[in-house]
């Protein structure tokens, strides 16, 4: 682990919703969610579509984002 960011996720509470970026081959990737796990070497990030499982030291940046916005339910009005 050598980036900050790996540094930040290792640091911030279990549940919190973080996003992160991450190199993959071929480019770099996001993870959405939940921080639901992390050892010494990966984190696991709990999103709408599963868990992702992201190494720490692929980590090139993460930050603590706010809970999404509640869903509207059907035959919401909205203001124009």
């Amino acid at each position: 682990m050598s980036s900050p960011a790996a540094h930040l996720l290792t640091s911030l509470p279990l549940g919190t919703r973080v996003v992160v970026r991450y190199r993959i081959e071929g480019g770099l990737t996001d993870a959405l969610g939940d921080l639901a796990s992390r050892d010494a070497v990966s984190c696991t990030i709990a999103g709408r579509r599963g868990d992702v499982v992201v190494p720490l030291d692929a980590v090139t940046a993460a930050k603590p984002v706010p809970p999404p916005p509640p869903r509207r339910g059907p035959g919401t009005v909205t203001a124009r």
